[in-house]
């Protein structure tokens, strides 16, 4: 199930079955399978622009793994931090999956990395540097690594930047013929930004509109506020400025909400470049409490015990205590009562 979605392209059901995949194996107890379960989710939310989500359920593998003495999986936290932008932590992300990859000799784990790459790459506009990771992540596809089937969307757009029409060419034919098999919005959208990156100016406005008619009837709200942004940056360079801006302030508007910053940079500068000026949003957590430590004091709050609230986020007793600790000193209390006057 996990890489099906990668060759329908195929939204909703990728939605429904991720989701239905943790149920069954909390359902049922089996804590062997909920890594792949929760990485299969994890990925899901970061392709539909859900990070804060995707955040949380990596705080509760990691939980998971540590109590049933097992590494945690490297896939889901290279996806969301890729997708997240935040060049210093995409790195250090990336190059622990690879040191982690290299020594058990997982080469899906490497494909991953190079993909991540790539995405951080588009997202800063280091264009030859994402051409260089989409190209590696490419060469997965003799291993049967279906990651590559997103990673050819991020080789073509790198090699339509970085001045390699042929490279892009090439993998855009692949991609439509992927994405017709499929016959859904997400794989036609895709194909049409794709292609517009590539065509002419008397075919690429129909294009760039079709991506965004056909990826706004999906989930994938990254991939609907990329198409967005390179159809404002190719009306900018037709000094297009004021139909610039009504595509540049849709996807900054995306990419802050959804917190995807190196995407928002980009967007940023495009928009400046207009003559436009916009503040990047400044996301603030709530008294600074981490994803997982807003859990526990939820839990708290409403009254299970230290044994309950691990049982349930798989961390022992003592963990939990310990991150209470830390709950208790950013919201400046002292007891789990006054937890219930707190806004989490």
């Amino acid at each position: 199930m996990s890489s099906a979605w990668t060759l329908l392209w195929d939204d909703e059901s990728y939605e429904v079955l991720s989701a239905r995949h943790i149920e069954i194996g909390r359902e049922a107890g089996v804590l062997a399978v909920m890594p792949t379960a929760l990485t299969t989710r994890i990925v899901s939310c970061a392709f539909f622009g859900r990070f804060t989500a995707a955040e949380e359920l990596i705080e509760e593998m990691k939980g998971l793994t540590d109590a049933i003495g097992i590494p945690t999986p490297s896939y889901g936290p290279v996806f969301v931090a890729a997708w997240r932008g935040r060049d210093e932590a995409a790195t250090v992300a990336i190059r622990r999956a690879v040191q982690e990859a290299t020594s058990s000799g997982e080469g899906a784990v490497l494909a991953f990395a190079d993909y991540a790459r790539a995405v951080v790459g588009n997202g800063l506009g280091r264009y030859e540097e994402a051409l260089i990771a989409a190209t590696a992540t490419d060469a997965f596809d003799v291993e049967g690594f279906t990651i590559y089937t997103q990673g050819l969307v991020e080789l073509i757009e790198a090699a339509a930047r970085a001045g390699a029409p042929e490279r892009a060419a090439d993998a855009l034919s692949r991609l439509s013929e992927m994405t017709r098999a499929s016959g859904t919005d997400w794989g036609a959208g895709i194909r049409a930004r794709s292609q517009a990156l590539l065509s002419g100016d008397d075919e690429a406005e129909a294009l760039y509109r079709e991506a965004i008619e056909r990826l706004g009837r999906t989930r994938v709200r990254p991939q609907l506020a990329r198409a967005h942004l390179v159809y404002g940056e190719w009306l900018r360079r037709g000094n297009r400025r004021t139909d610039a801006r009504r595509e540049l302030l849709q996807a900054f508007e995306m990419f802050a909400d959804m917190g995807m910053e190196a995407f928002s940079e980009r967007a940023q500068r495009e928009l400046a470049a207009t003559g436009e000026k916009v503040r990047m949003r400044v996301v603030e957590r709530l008294h600074d409490l981490t994803n997982q430590e807003t859990q526990i004091a939820r839990l708290a709050r409403d009254g299970l015990t230290n044994q309950e609230i691990g049982s349930q986020l798989y961390l022992s007793a003592r963990t939990v205590e310990w991150h209470l600790s830390k709950v208790f000193s950013k919201l400046e209390i002292t007891s789990r009562r006054q937890l219930q006057s707190t806004a989490l």
